[in-house]
Protein backbone atom coordinates (compact mmCIF):
# COMPACT_ATOMS: atom_id res chain seq x y z
CA UNK A 1 0.00 0.00 0.00
CA UNK A 2 0.94 3.35 -0.98
CA UNK A 3 1.39 5.99 2.26
CA UNK A 4 -0.79 9.24 2.96
CA UNK A 5 0.54 12.07 4.96
CA UNK A 6 -1.45 12.13 8.20
CA UNK A 7 -2.75 15.75 7.87
CA UNK A 8 -0.54 17.88 10.05
CA UNK A 9 1.54 15.00 11.91
CA UNK A 10 4.50 14.75 9.10
CA UNK A 11 3.93 11.32 9.23
CA UNK A 12 2.51 8.78 6.93
CA UNK A 13 0.35 6.51 6.93
CA UNK A 14 -1.29 3.25 4.83
CA UNK A 15 -4.37 3.99 3.46
CA UNK A 16 -6.02 1.05 5.53
CA UNK A 17 -5.45 1.24 9.19
CA UNK A 18 -6.65 -1.58 11.56
CA UNK A 19 -9.24 -0.34 14.24
CA UNK A 20 -9.00 -2.37 17.63
CA UNK A 21 -12.45 -1.61 19.17
CA UNK A 22 -13.03 -5.59 18.96
CA UNK A 23 -9.89 -5.94 21.40
CA UNK A 24 -11.87 -4.55 24.03
CA UNK A 25 -14.57 -7.29 24.20
CA UNK A 26 -17.38 -5.18 22.69
CA UNK A 27 -17.85 -7.12 19.79
CA UNK A 28 -17.18 -10.55 21.78
CA UNK A 29 -14.37 -12.10 23.29
CA UNK A 30 -11.13 -11.70 21.98
CA UNK A 31 -7.90 -13.63 23.54
CA UNK A 32 -4.84 -12.18 23.95
CA UNK A 33 -3.09 -14.99 20.88
CA UNK A 34 -5.99 -13.55 18.64
CA UNK A 35 -5.21 -10.13 18.85
CA UNK A 36 -1.40 -10.61 18.45
CA UNK A 37 -2.28 -12.45 15.56
CA UNK A 38 -4.50 -9.74 13.90
CA UNK A 39 -1.52 -7.36 14.40
CA UNK A 40 0.88 -9.37 13.30
CA UNK A 41 -1.14 -10.20 9.96
CA UNK A 42 -1.94 -6.60 9.51
CA UNK A 43 1.50 -5.53 9.56
CA UNK A 44 2.39 -8.42 7.35
CA UNK A 45 -0.22 -6.69 4.53
CA UNK A 46 1.17 -3.34 4.78
CA UNK A 47 -0.46 -1.93 7.51
CA UNK A 48 1.46 1.28 9.25
CA UNK A 49 -1.59 2.69 11.69
CA UNK A 50 -3.66 1.11 14.43
CA UNK A 51 -6.60 2.95 15.72
CA UNK A 52 -7.91 2.53 19.77
CA UNK A 53 -9.57 4.44 22.52
CA UNK A 54 -8.62 4.12 26.78
CA UNK A 55 -12.56 2.91 26.72
CA UNK A 56 -12.15 0.03 25.13
CA UNK A 57 -12.13 -2.85 27.29
CA UNK A 58 -11.19 -0.08 30.35
CA UNK A 59 -7.75 -0.18 28.22
CA UNK A 60 -7.00 -3.72 27.19
CA UNK A 61 -7.13 -2.44 24.11
CA UNK A 62 -4.31 -0.11 24.42
CA UNK A 63 -2.60 -2.78 26.73
CA UNK A 64 -2.57 -5.32 24.12
CA UNK A 65 -1.20 -3.03 20.93
CA UNK A 66 1.33 -1.91 24.39
CA UNK A 67 2.79 -5.31 24.28
CA UNK A 68 2.48 -6.10 20.53
CA UNK A 69 4.86 -2.84 20.10
CA UNK A 70 7.02 -3.66 22.79
CA UNK A 71 7.93 -7.00 21.33
CA UNK A 72 8.14 -4.98 17.75
CA UNK A 73 9.87 -2.39 18.35
CA UNK A 74 11.13 -1.62 15.04
CA UNK A 75 7.95 -2.03 12.75
CA UNK A 76 6.83 1.31 11.29
CA UNK A 77 3.57 2.07 13.30
CA UNK A 78 1.58 5.28 14.37
CA UNK A 79 -0.93 4.51 17.26
CA UNK A 80 -4.03 6.81 17.19
CA UNK A 81 -5.59 6.42 20.27
CA UNK A 82 -8.64 8.29 21.97
CA UNK A 83 -9.76 9.88 25.50
CA UNK A 84 -12.65 10.93 27.48
CA UNK A 85 -15.43 8.80 27.17
CA UNK A 86 -14.66 6.77 30.83
CA UNK A 87 -15.49 9.58 32.50
CA UNK A 88 -19.09 11.84 32.44
CA UNK A 89 -20.10 12.95 29.17
CA UNK A 90 -20.41 16.65 30.01
CA UNK A 91 -18.77 19.65 29.03
CA UNK A 92 -16.94 20.56 32.48
CA UNK A 93 -14.97 17.14 32.40
CA UNK A 94 -12.87 18.39 29.02
CA UNK A 95 -10.07 20.35 31.30
CA UNK A 96 -6.30 20.43 31.54
CA UNK A 97 -6.71 18.42 34.70
CA UNK A 98 -8.33 15.24 33.18
CA UNK A 99 -6.60 15.70 29.87
CA UNK A 100 -3.24 15.37 32.16
CA UNK A 101 -4.37 11.97 34.01
CA UNK A 102 -6.18 10.23 30.47
CA UNK A 103 -3.16 10.85 28.43
CA UNK A 104 -1.00 9.52 31.71
CA UNK A 105 -2.82 6.73 31.44
CA UNK A 106 -3.08 6.03 27.50
CA UNK A 107 1.08 6.55 27.82
CA UNK A 108 1.34 3.91 30.04
CA UNK A 109 -0.89 1.56 28.76
CA UNK A 110 0.40 1.66 25.44
CA UNK A 111 4.15 1.84 26.86
CA UNK A 112 4.43 5.00 25.19
CA UNK A 113 6.62 8.37 26.44
CA UNK A 114 4.95 10.26 23.43
CA UNK A 115 1.31 9.32 21.95
CA UNK A 116 1.86 9.81 17.55
CA UNK A 117 -1.62 11.25 17.69
CA UNK A 118 -4.34 11.53 20.77
CA UNK A 119 -7.96 12.25 20.21
CA UNK A 120 -10.93 13.40 21.90
CA UNK A 121 -13.18 10.41 21.61
CA UNK A 122 -16.82 11.86 20.51
CA UNK A 123 -17.44 14.55 23.51
CA UNK A 124 -20.08 16.97 23.74
CA UNK A 125 -20.70 19.63 21.20
CA UNK A 126 -20.31 22.13 23.41
CA UNK A 127 -16.84 20.93 23.68
CA UNK A 128 -15.57 21.66 19.96
CA UNK A 129 -15.93 25.00 20.45
CA UNK A 130 -13.92 26.08 23.64
CA UNK A 131 -11.08 27.83 23.62
CA UNK A 132 -9.86 26.12 26.71
CA UNK A 133 -10.14 22.80 25.58
CA UNK A 134 -7.59 23.86 22.58
CA UNK A 135 -5.32 25.08 25.01
CA UNK A 136 -4.79 22.40 27.18
CA UNK A 137 -4.43 20.08 24.21
CA UNK A 138 -1.36 22.33 23.16
CA UNK A 139 0.02 22.28 26.13
CA UNK A 140 0.04 18.30 25.80
CA UNK A 141 2.02 18.75 22.85
CA UNK A 142 4.43 21.26 23.97
CA UNK A 143 5.56 19.19 26.65
CA UNK A 144 6.17 16.33 24.76
CA UNK A 145 3.34 14.28 26.07
CA UNK A 146 1.57 13.71 22.65
CA UNK A 147 2.90 14.35 19.45
CA UNK A 148 -0.38 15.59 17.72
CA UNK A 149 -3.82 15.70 18.50
CA UNK A 150 -7.14 15.30 16.64
CA UNK A 151 -10.97 14.62 17.14
CA UNK A 152 -13.54 11.62 16.99
CA UNK A 153 -16.92 13.29 16.17
CA UNK A 154 -20.32 11.98 15.90
CA UNK A 155 -21.69 14.95 13.30
CA UNK A 156 -20.92 16.43 10.15
CA UNK A 157 -20.82 20.03 12.11
CA UNK A 158 -18.74 18.98 14.94
CA UNK A 159 -16.17 17.76 12.39
CA UNK A 160 -15.79 21.43 10.59
CA UNK A 161 -15.89 23.19 14.09
CA UNK A 162 -12.67 20.91 14.61
CA UNK A 163 -11.30 21.48 11.59
CA UNK A 164 -11.38 25.12 11.75
CA UNK A 165 -8.95 25.04 14.62
CA UNK A 166 -4.95 24.81 13.63
CA UNK A 167 -3.81 22.54 16.31
CA UNK A 168 -6.38 20.03 14.89
CA UNK A 169 -4.38 17.16 12.67
CA UNK A 170 -7.14 14.74 12.54
CA UNK A 171 -10.89 14.01 12.68
CA UNK A 172 -12.31 10.66 13.14
CA UNK A 173 -16.08 9.92 11.74
CA UNK A 174 -18.08 7.54 10.31
CA UNK A 175 -18.34 7.18 6.68
CA UNK A 176 -19.24 3.95 4.98
CA UNK A 177 -21.19 3.40 1.64
CA UNK A 178 -24.88 3.77 4.13
CA UNK A 179 -23.27 7.16 5.57
CA UNK A 180 -22.45 10.06 2.81
CA UNK A 181 -22.75 12.98 4.18
CA UNK A 182 -18.90 13.53 5.45
CA UNK A 183 -18.68 13.51 1.44
CA UNK A 184 -21.02 17.16 1.33
CA UNK A 185 -18.63 19.15 3.55
CA UNK A 186 -16.48 17.74 5.93
CA UNK A 187 -13.72 15.89 3.24
CA UNK A 188 -13.49 19.02 1.44
CA UNK A 189 -13.32 21.29 4.33
CA UNK A 190 -10.62 19.20 5.84
CA UNK A 191 -8.53 19.25 2.28
CA UNK A 192 -8.33 22.65 2.40
CA UNK A 193 -6.89 22.48 5.99
CA UNK A 194 -4.90 19.57 5.60
CA UNK A 195 -6.32 18.13 8.28
CA UNK A 196 -6.19 14.36 7.92
CA UNK A 197 -9.58 12.30 8.02
CA UNK A 198 -9.69 8.66 9.56
CA UNK A 199 -12.67 7.11 8.34
CA UNK A 200 -14.57 4.46 10.58
CA UNK A 201 -17.07 1.87 11.00
CA UNK A 202 -15.89 1.75 6.88
CA UNK A 203 -17.78 -1.68 6.88
CA UNK A 204 -21.13 -0.65 8.40
CA UNK A 205 -20.69 -2.53 11.61
CA UNK A 206 -20.04 -5.45 9.30
CA UNK A 207 -23.53 -4.95 7.62
CA UNK A 208 -21.04 -4.66 4.08
CA UNK A 209 -18.94 -7.94 4.99
CA UNK A 210 -21.44 -9.47 2.89
CA UNK A 211 -21.99 -12.02 5.47
CA UNK A 212 -25.50 -11.37 7.20
CA UNK A 213 -28.75 -11.77 6.77
CA UNK A 214 -32.09 -10.71 8.66
CA UNK A 215 -31.86 -13.49 10.45
CA UNK A 216 -28.15 -13.14 11.89
CA UNK A 217 -28.07 -12.66 15.60
CA UNK A 218 -25.34 -11.21 17.96
CA UNK A 219 -23.80 -12.48 21.52
CA UNK A 220 -24.81 -10.63 24.17
CA UNK A 221 -21.76 -8.81 25.06
CA UNK A 222 -22.01 -7.67 21.66
CA UNK A 223 -23.06 -3.55 20.82
CA UNK A 224 -24.53 -4.62 17.47
CA UNK A 225 -26.92 -6.41 20.05
CA UNK A 226 -26.97 -3.81 22.87
CA UNK A 227 -26.73 -0.86 21.08
CA UNK A 228 -28.85 -1.45 18.38
CA UNK A 229 -31.00 1.42 19.05
CA UNK A 230 -28.62 3.57 21.01
CA UNK A 231 -29.16 2.08 24.27
CA UNK A 232 -25.97 2.33 25.34
CA UNK A 233 -24.36 5.06 23.56
CA UNK A 234 -24.60 6.91 20.14
CA UNK A 235 -27.29 5.12 18.18
CA UNK A 236 -24.23 6.46 14.73
CA UNK A 237 -21.70 3.99 15.81
CA UNK A 238 -23.82 0.42 15.55
CA UNK A 239 -24.76 -0.35 12.11
CA UNK A 240 -24.40 3.33 11.11
CA UNK A 241 -27.85 4.32 12.75
CA UNK A 242 -29.50 2.00 10.01
CA UNK A 243 -31.98 -0.35 10.50
CA UNK A 244 -30.52 -3.90 10.29
CA UNK A 245 -32.94 -5.25 7.99
CA UNK A 246 -32.60 -2.43 5.63
CA UNK A 247 -28.84 -2.39 5.63
CA UNK A 248 -29.14 -6.13 5.06
CA UNK A 249 -31.16 -6.06 2.13
CA UNK A 250 -29.08 -2.80 0.65
CA UNK A 251 -25.53 -4.95 1.31
CA UNK A 252 -27.05 -7.33 -0.79
CA UNK A 253 -27.92 -5.39 -3.56
CA UNK A 254 -24.23 -3.97 -2.99
CA UNK A 255 -22.45 -7.79 -3.66
CA UNK A 256 -25.09 -8.44 -6.49
CA UNK A 257 -23.36 -5.05 -8.48
CA UNK A 258 -19.72 -6.43 -8.01
CA UNK A 259 -17.69 -8.45 -10.69
CA UNK A 260 -16.81 -11.41 -9.87
CA UNK A 261 -13.31 -12.15 -7.62
CA UNK A 262 -14.41 -8.49 -6.09
CA UNK A 263 -15.27 -9.37 -2.32
CA UNK A 264 -17.65 -7.26 -0.55
CA UNK A 265 -15.87 -5.34 1.99
CA UNK A 266 -12.79 -4.71 0.29
CA UNK A 267 -14.70 -3.46 -2.45
CA UNK A 268 -16.60 -1.44 0.28
CA UNK A 269 -13.07 -0.54 1.92
CA UNK A 270 -11.54 0.23 -1.42
CA UNK A 271 -14.47 3.07 -1.86
CA UNK A 272 -14.12 4.44 1.34
CA UNK A 273 -10.86 5.21 0.91
CA UNK A 274 -11.12 6.47 -3.00
CA UNK A 275 -12.91 9.30 -1.58
CA UNK A 276 -10.97 12.42 -1.82
CA UNK A 277 -9.90 13.84 1.78
CA UNK A 278 -9.62 10.33 3.37
CA UNK A 279 -6.93 9.83 4.87
CA UNK A 280 -7.50 6.19 6.12
CA UNK A 281 -10.20 3.68 7.02
CA UNK A 282 -9.46 2.27 10.38
CA UNK A 283 -11.84 -1.56 9.68
CA UNK A 284 -11.44 -3.77 12.23
CA UNK A 285 -10.77 -7.60 12.20
CA UNK A 286 -11.30 -10.21 14.47
CA UNK A 287 -8.96 -12.84 12.50
CA UNK A 288 -5.97 -13.01 10.26
CA UNK A 289 -7.99 -13.66 7.33
CA UNK A 290 -10.12 -10.62 8.03
CA UNK A 291 -7.27 -8.47 8.32
CA UNK A 292 -5.59 -9.96 5.38
CA UNK A 293 -8.41 -9.12 3.50
CA UNK A 294 -9.20 -5.67 4.76
CA UNK A 295 -5.53 -4.68 3.74
CA UNK A 296 -6.09 -5.74 0.18
CA UNK A 297 -8.52 -3.16 -0.12
CA UNK A 298 -5.34 -0.79 -0.13
CA UNK A 299 -4.18 -1.93 -3.62
CA UNK A 300 -8.08 -2.89 -5.65
CA UNK A 301 -8.19 -1.78 -8.53
CA UNK A 302 -11.36 1.00 -9.43
CA UNK A 303 -14.03 -0.80 -9.51
CA UNK A 304 -16.61 0.11 -13.01
CA UNK A 305 -19.81 1.90 -11.70
CA UNK A 306 -19.07 1.51 -7.74
CA UNK A 307 -19.67 5.01 -6.93
CA UNK A 308 -22.77 5.57 -9.03
CA UNK A 309 -24.17 2.27 -7.29
CA UNK A 310 -23.34 3.64 -3.43
CA UNK A 311 -24.96 6.77 -4.07
CA UNK A 312 -28.10 5.15 -5.94
CA UNK A 313 -28.34 3.11 -2.96
CA UNK A 314 -27.34 5.65 -0.25
CA UNK A 315 -30.42 7.70 -1.92
CA UNK A 316 -32.69 4.68 -1.95
CA UNK A 317 -32.27 2.87 1.22
CA UNK A 318 -30.71 5.56 3.76
CA UNK A 319 -30.62 9.40 2.96
CA UNK A 320 -33.69 10.15 4.11
CA UNK A 321 -33.25 8.21 7.83
CA UNK A 322 -29.52 9.34 8.41
CA UNK A 323 -28.51 12.10 6.75
CA UNK A 324 -30.04 14.55 8.91
CA UNK A 325 -29.28 12.86 12.00
CA UNK A 326 -25.11 12.85 11.79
Amino acid sequence: MQSRPLGRTGRSVSPVGLGTWQFGGDWGPVSEQDAAAVMDASVEAGVTLFDTADVYGDGRSEQLIGSWRAANPDVPLTIATKMGRRAEQVPSNYVAANFREWVDRCRRNLRQDTLDLVQLHCPPTEVFADDAVYDALDALVADGSVAAYGVSVETADQALTAIARPGVASVQIILNAFRLKPLDRVLPAAREAGVAVLARVPLASGLLSGRYTADTTFPEQDHRNYNRHGEAFDQGETFSGIDFEDGVRAAQAFAASLPDGVSVPQAAIAWVIAQDGVTAAIPGARNPEQARSNAGAGSLREVPGLDRTVHDLYDEWFRSSVHDRW
